[in-house]
């Protein structure tokens, strides 16, 4: 069997180890990164390039692809596939709306009932200032359209808010991303993340995760694309996660259905645990990063043989098994990050002493002609649900290769670790 993966960073370098664990599979990565060549072979084509895609996969003889990063399911490259008479895993183009526009998640949440915060959207600086004015400080100013991540701003005083709505609607802080702006309510609570693999009809939801988004300690900082990730989440129990599959995740895609864009693929909820309960933060629709390495570390179902049943309507007959262990994912990322990463740093290699229990480490190498690079590396390991201080985990402790150097905090992994060439700040 031939399987594409569409993306280059961590996220997919894990789907790549996942699904090349399955026998008899030949892996594709486009483009990937040289990180990825243990795993899948590199593809020279960029995840915009849906044509170059599409020819590629009827020339190679692709049986599956599977896309990564939310911008070429936007650009509907689920259609353009299934026009081909290829299969594709993800939502179509309509269907990807639910992370392409705010507005429209948000707007889909109010009629059909699904919990999150109170909003209005706007394009105008005045309404949107008189809205903050109205749900007062700290509020939550979203740029309606994709933006890397980073288009969530959260303002503390109210010359945060009218420094965000005229960066995003005067300023154009986020492009066409930003021509719209959601603001919202400001909820208090954990944050937790829950993935699901979907039908359009049936949906099946993987083990929690809970990853960091601002840039600092403490919860400080700008937001980020994520700075790391662990699984499971110790506050998304038994009993809450049945609430949340039954108030929000199961009438999400019946949602979506009743509207006519019936959703096949990942569904990514990000949830905020409030004291009336959990609310709905934003919508995925596709696999997280950086919880996909964790995630993918932990489970043990045949993942190729999920998303066949996705693409075919048959998701009702699958099952998902996982490791009981804990798994964390952390990353490092070089200076001025988010905002304008530095990208003249001198890349250096990582080691640890000799190593004497067993691990399996993917590197994040340079490209062969480059002295110094813009990435960086994610690396995420399994581990026993237990103190770091008691025995350290035998299971495998993985590098991935993603957008900017990672590393393991001694203070929460004591697996073993090899790091590769990467970027520091």
């Amino acid at each position: 069997m031939k399987v594409l993966v569409v993306g280059s960073g961590g996220r997919e370098h894990a789907l790549c180890w996942k699904i090349a664990q399955r026998p008899d599979t030949e892996v594709y990565v486009a483009p990937g990164n040289i990180g990825m060549v243990d795993v899948a072979t590199l593809v020279n084509i960029k995840v915009d390039d849906i044509a170059g895609l599409v020819d590629f996969a009827k020339a190679e003889g692709i049986d599956l692809t599977v896309v990564g990063p939310e911008l070429p399911l936007t650009l509907g490259i689920v259609d353009a596939f299934q026009e081909a008479g290829l299969a594709c895993f993800g939502p179509n183009k309509a269907a990807a709306k639910l992370e392409g526009s705010k507005a429209f998640s948000k707007e889909l949440m109010k009629k059909y009932g699904i919990p999150t915060a109170a909003f209005d959207t706007f394009t105008d600086v005045d309404k949107a200032k008189a809205f903050v004015d109205e749900i007062g400080v700290p509020c939550v100013v979203k740029a309606d359209g994709l933006a890397a991540g980073k288009g969530v701003i959260i303002c503390m005083t109210r010359e945060e808010a009218d420094k965000a709505i005229e960066d995003m609607l005067t300023d154009h802080a986020f492009g066409d991303a930003s021509a719209t702006i959601v603001i919202e309510e400001y909820m208090v609570g954990p944050e937790v993340s829950v993935l699901a693999f979907a039908d359009g009809k049936t949906v099946l939801p993987m083990v929690s995760a809970q990853d960091h988004k601002r840039i600092f300690d403490g919860d400080k900082g700008p937001n980020t694309g994520g700075m790391g990730a662990y699984s499971p989440a110790p506050v998304y129990t038994e009993a809450l996660s049945a609430e949340v599959n039954k108030t929000i995740i199961e009438p999400t895609i019946a949602a979506m259905a009743a509207e006519g864009t019936p959703f096949t693929g990942i569904l990514y909820t990000g949830l905020m645990l409030t004291e009336k309960g959990p609310r709905v933060l934003e919508y995925n629709v596709r696999f997280g990063d950086p919880e996909t390495q964790p995630i993918m570390v932990r489970m043990k179902s045949d993942i190729v043989a999920l998303f066949q049943a996705c693409v075919n309507g048959k998701l009702d007959e699958a099952t998902l098994e996982w490791h009981d262990e804990a798994a964390v994912c952390v990353i490092m990322a070089s200076g001025g990050y988010p905002a304008v990463p530095k990208r003249a740093c001198r890349s250096m290699a990582l080691t640890t002493s000799q190593q004497k229990k067993p691990s399996y480490s993917i590197p994040a190498p340079l490209k062969k002609t480059e002295k110094s690079s813009p990435t960086v590396g994610v690396c995420s390991a399994l581990l026993p649900r237990m103190r770091p201080s008691k025995a350290p985990s035998t299971r495998p402790t993985l590098l991935w290769k993603r957008s900017t150097l990672t590393t393991c905090s001694s203070a929460a992994i004591s697996a073993p670790v090899h790091y590769s060439k990467g970027r520091t700040q």
